[in-house]
């Protein structure tokens, strides 16, 4: 009998723990860690941010469901994970034993690398479920008395596209309350272009989000290094495409939201063999980690090289279609190694994407997701939205279920009509 013990019980834990399952032998045991007993959709978070959606819309009890499927769950967060005694530390001095561990934490939100940055400071947040609560209620006294907004991602951020989204969800929600003419908003991002999207673009990304954003009167500032925040004033240097400063912008606001960089966990930080300087769990072309080859890793707490060297330091993103990928080839190889074998499953590391822009949105593909690529396909259309709102329902009720179907590979390429997607990985 193995013991196989999964951190993490979000977009990747909770896949990662029903696969698992699925895939280990009838004797083997399936834990799931989580400071949480609850599963929250991260890609709604925006719209709980402009009170287009509750926290129970999108938060469900996880217990019951792992109880379903056999799974055992131990409600409280790890403290440290100690590899070469095979065990996970928990907050409460316990620890648990383990023969595999796959690290599906997330990352760490790094808003201490800018003062004055974060919920605790003075921008608003929607990387977490509280903390959309928490803009929700700032954006309700912003729309009693409208002014500026700056909205965007710091240097050292990965996952561009809750950003755009965010800032198109404003302009439309704005628009519907009609006071976006009191509203001027400007889009502050490292990346070296709109459009970018820590990929080196998709597709003709820079000239249709460009478009958009000019459309809706959402000015940008690109190769951005935000410096501080303080109350009301967001302090920006400005870089030309060698990296050197080319302009000082302070921009008052009276609402923002700026994504953070993203670190490992404090639970695997620092550890020698494991991690990389950020943190990251490193691993190989298995979702192995090289040095402690029972461990794996899925989802946004991996490390990734940036695609390419840009001005401002941008990260790389690990979109759903990626993770759901990572998840299904990592739950094969442990079963290998089950039964004796080397592991053989490699994860496509594709990218599939629908942003939401309120009333519309925009969709994109990339296979590979590191160029040259086979397919780079972008798309805008009032479509992306519906599919967007599809996928939610979609997502919840299968976590709810406790079903591994794969989302992208049987739903998101018939939509976008892309048939033989799979032939071209």
């Amino acid at each position: 009998m193995a013991h196989i013990v999964i951190i993490g019980a979000g977009i990747g834990g909770m896949p990662m723990a029903f696969e698992m399952k699925e895939q280990a032998r009838a004797e083997d045991r399936v834990t799931v860690i989580s400071e949480s007993a609850k599963f929250h959709f991260v890609p709604s978070n925006p719209w709980v941010a402009v009170d287009w959606r509750k926290r129970k819309d999108i938060e469900l009890d996880i217990a019951p469901t792992l109880k379903r499927k056999g799974i055992e769950l131990i409600a409280q967060g790890a403290q440290r994970v100690h590899p070469e005694r095979q065990q996970v530390e928990l907050l409460d001095g316990t620890v648990v034993d383990y023969d595999y561990l796959v690290i599906a934490t997330g990352p760490k939100l790094a808003f201490d690398e800018i003062p004055g940055m974060g919920p605790d400071g003075y921008s608003q947040s929607i990387c977490h479920v509280s903390h959309a609560e928490t803009a929700k209620l700032n954006w309700d006294r912003f729309t009693a008395d409208p002014g500026p907004i700056v909205v965007g991602a710091v240097q050292g951020a990965s996952c561009f596209g809750p950003a755009y989204e965010y800032a198109m969800i404003m302009d439309t929600d704005l628009r519907r309350r009609k006071i976006r003419d009191q509203v001027p908003m400007t889009y502050v991002t490292s990346e070296p272009y709109i459009g970018h999207l820590g990929l080196g673009g998709v597709g003709d990304s820079k000239g249709l989000l460009e478009s958009a954003m000019r459309d809706r009167h959402i000015k940008w500032i690109c190769n951005a290094k935000t410096t501080k925040i303080e109350d009301g004033h967001m302090f920006v240097t400005e870089h030309d495409d060698n990296g050197q400063p080319k302009k000082e912008h302070v921009l008052p606001f009276k609402h923002s939201m700026m994504l953070p960089a993203f670190k490992g966990v404090d639970a695997v930080f620092g550890i020698e063999g494991l991690t990389n300087p950020r943190g990251f769990i490193t691993i190989d072309e298995h979702q192995r980690n090289p040095k402690f080859t029972n461990i794996f890793s899925v989802g946004v707490c991996v490390a990734i090289p940036p695609v390419e060297a840009t001005p401002i330091p941008v990260g790389t993103p690990k979109t759903g279609f990626m993770i759901e990928s990572m998840v299904t080839a990592t739950a094969h190889n442990i079963r290998e190694m089950l039964d004796g074998k080397e592991p053989s499953h490699k994860a496509t590391w594709n990218t599939v994407c629908l942003a939401d822009f309120g009333d519309t949105g925009a969709a994109f593909v990339a296979l590979p997701q590191i160029p040259p690529r086979n397919v780079s396909w972008f798309a805008e259309g009032k479509w992306v939205h519906l599919a967007k709102v599809a996928f939610e329902k979609y997502f919840m009720r299968k976590m709810q279920k406790g079903t591994s179907e794969p989302f992208y590979e049987k739903m998101v390429m018939d939509m976008m009509g892309i048939v033989k997607l799979k032939d071209k990985k």
